[in-house]
């Protein structure tokens, strides 16, 4: 069974730095893409990064610049560093197994919150 855990979320203020970690199991990590998606309150799933297994990382234009995805394959994590975070950024956090953007209903883990406000 597929399963991917989110944390790292939390309560900041603007422009904190903040890391979130998605542990992986149940799938060939090391041979697979993972994304990271969001939901903001009252808004629609969004994608925000994806790496490959190569270790290239991709970026929405909202995000890109201020966040950095990385993965540490030996460990099945993946991770998702953001810098400079604004109230635009205060969402639900959701780690995908695979590329979002090639597959949205990918499997998903049950999210991480990350609120930004002052």
């Amino acid at each position: 069974e597929v399963q991917l855990v989110e944390s790292g979320g939390a309560l900041v203020q603007p422009g904190t730095i903040l890391k979130l970690s998605c542990k992986g199991s149940g799938f060939a990590f090391k041979t697979s893409d993972v994304s990271w998606v969001r939901q903001a309150p009252g808004k629609e799933l969004e994608w925000v990064s994806t790496i490959d297994t190569k270790f290239l990382g991709y970026y929405a234009r909202s995000v890109g610049g201020r966040f950095t995805v990385t993965r540490y394959n030996p460990g099945n994590t993946a991770y998702l560093q953001m810098v400079n975070l604004n109230s635009n950024d205060t969402a639900l956090y959701y780690c995908t197994a695979g590329d979002y953007r090639k597959n949205p209903t990918a499997p998903r883990g049950q999210g991480t919150l990350v609120i930004v406000s002052s």
